[in-house]
């Protein structure tokens, strides 16, 4: 059976996006279960959700004794529903924590081809989801804790229920169904990262009611009750935590954290436009061969509905994302799913040789780059013996770049995006679960964390008491493993700690200053481990040590 039409039998129906929804899964899983916890986001969001789980506070979000003012509370919810199923805070299983982003990438990827399914027919809506789900970005987000894969998810499940509509205007309509899942899509996207996803959803339909000259449609989307929905999905939690904060959320929500990214580049990650429009290039592998189809595509038929829909959901929000001068990889990420449509809708003809050798190239230079990534990471932070994984990771993801861009120079350009797809979904998991688990040296907290267990230091394990004192070295990734009550201090607080009969961990830039502390309170403390790392959230080379009172607590 040929390719094409493989995928237009297990395309119809609810086949294409289940199909889709499994592909993402692959592409995400492997990162789940392996990567230990990344700073800074991640362990900041998976701290406070299991701090809500600890002390059952659901309204105010924080870390440690800090409020977190920063993005609505729906993704620890989700988080906090996963971990009381699946584990346990007091276990500190990250993989718990991330269940709800690979959800989210799973979402995005059904949603997709569903939503390409009313414009576009069933293989072609396949791709777009199997596209989506396999994207580097994408896959990264679903094994990471925090908001963005959520967001994907409902963000485009509100568009693939907006483009039904469309597709439906000029018919019977749509059914309540449809707007449901478009308004669900909106309502969760709001409670999960504020105005994000509906700006992108309101950009979309303004869009195409001026370029239709026809605004009529978005009459029947159900304003009435969607609007009480989302108020009822939103409004319990957003009046709980205005009454519990006296207000402060949203002026710190609003003057701290969103208007800095409005009005420069914060924390340092400023940058110039069309970064995202360069970053896409390596972040929408391995589907990278059909940009050049999918930008002529995008022209040659931005009369037909479909096409229309995707670039009225694509443009006007990539353009936001790349004219406010704060930027992070991610934030165009709800806008992938409309790249995913023009890529898929490129598949159907990539007429032209330009378009072939170009995506070729680009496809081959993008492989490549990876692959030089990957060996780059390995002789920087590992040892000989992770040649083997680095080989292998790199090996993949090189051809998923040079494979896919030799088929589609021959015209198989079907052949080429399943090449690419499977040895890019295999080469992301091989860098995910084979070798990234493996370069120690970026996982100071968690070696920190297992070196205190063989020791028996780690207060959960019940033979040390809490809290740990840590001097020197304050990423949210060690507060996660050691529990909430660690002491993030100088040398003053860890030497009390061991004056206390508790642990401490101490960086070897505040060692000096923990000896004189010792004398001065008169306790002696016991080395009992070192490791060795780079903190790559800032850049330092750090040598954590690990202390416990000579006589150990109970003696």
């Amino acid at each position: 059976m040929k390719l094409e039409a493989f995928l237009r039998r297990w395309s119809q129906g609810w086949r294409g996006p289940f199909l889709a929804a499994l592909i993402a899964l692959a592409a995400g899983l492997p990162g789940l279960l392996a990567v230990p916890p990344l700073d800074r986001d991640e362990s900041r969001f998976a701290q406070a959700t299991a701090q809500m789980l600890e002390d059952g506070d659901f309204v105010v979000i924080r870390f440690q004794d800090a409020p977190r003012f920063k993005k609505p509370v729906g993704i620890h919810w989700m988080q906090a529903a996963s971990v009381r199923v699946f584990s346990d805070p007091e276990a500190r299983q990250i993989w718990a924590y991330r269940l709800p982003s690979l959800a989210g990438a799973m979402l995005a990827a059904a949603a997709c081809a569903w939503g390409a399914a009313a414009f576009f027919g069933g293989g072609t809506s396949l791709a777009a989801g199997a596209i989506l789900g396999s994207t580097l970005l994408l896959s990264t987000e679903a094994f990471i804790a925090k908001t963005d894969a959520v967001l994907c998810g409902t963000t485009t499940l509100a568009m693939a229920a907006l483009g039904r509509i469309y597709a439906a205007r000029d018919g019977p309509g749509s059914g309540r169904r449809i707007k449901l899942l478009f308004w669900l899509g909106i309502s969760l996207a709001t409670l999960v990262k504020g105005p994000v996803g509906p700006m992108v959803v309101m950009l979309a339909a303004l869009t195409l009611a001026a370029w239709d000259r026809r605004a009529g449609w978005l009459k029947t989307i159900g304003w009435g009750w969607g609007l009480i929905l989302l108020a009822a999905i939103c409004g319990p939690w957003a009046g709980a935590v205005t009454i519990a904060t006296d207000g402060a959320f949203w002026t710190t929500a609003l003057a701290s954290d969103l208007a800095p990214k409005l009005a420069g580049g914060q924390e340092t990650h400023g940058a110039p436009p069309g970064y995202h429009t360069a970053m896409a290039l390596i972040l929408f592998f391995p589907a990278t061969l059909l940009l050049p189809a999918a930008a002529v595509t995008a022209w040659r038929e931005r009369r037909q509905p479909g096409v229309r829909f995707a670039l009225a959901w694509l443009a006007p929000a990539w353009l936001v994302f790349e004219l406010v001068p704060t930027k992070l990889a991610h934030y165009p990420l709800p806008a992938y799913g409309a790249l995913a449509w023009l890529a898929a809708a490129a598949l159907r003809d990539v007429r032209g040789p330009g378009e072939r050798w170009t995506g070729a190239a680009l496809s081959a230079l993008a492989g490549l780059a990876l692959a030089a990534g990957v060996f780059y990471l390995t002789t920087q932070y590992g040892d000989a013996g992770d040649v083997s994984a680095a080989a292998v990771a790199g090996g993949l993801l090189a051809m998923a770049g040079l494979a896919g861009g030799f088929l589609l120079i021959r015209k198989a350009q079907h052949g080429a995006l399943a090449v690419a797809l499977g040895l890019g979904i295999a080469g992301h998991a091989a860098l995910a679960a084979l070798l990234l688990p493996r370069l120690g040296p970026l996982w100071l907290s968690h070696r920190t964390e297992a070196a205190m267990a063989a020791a028996n230091l780690l207060p959960r394990q019940g033979m040390a008491s809490a809290p740990v004192a840590v001097a020197g070295y304050a990423e949210p990734s060690l507060v996660f493993a050691l529990g909430t009550p660690t002491e993030l201090g100088g040398a003053d607080e860890a030497a009390a700690a061991i004056a206390d009969g508790r642990p401490a961990v101490v960086e070897a830039r505040e060692e000096p200053a923990f000896r004189r502390a010792l004398a001065a309170v008169g306790a002696q403390a016991l080395a009992t481990g070192e490791v060795k790392g780079l903190d790559y959230s800032n850049g330092d080379r750090d040598v954590l040590r690990i202390y416990r009172p000579k006589e150990p607590p109970g003696e």
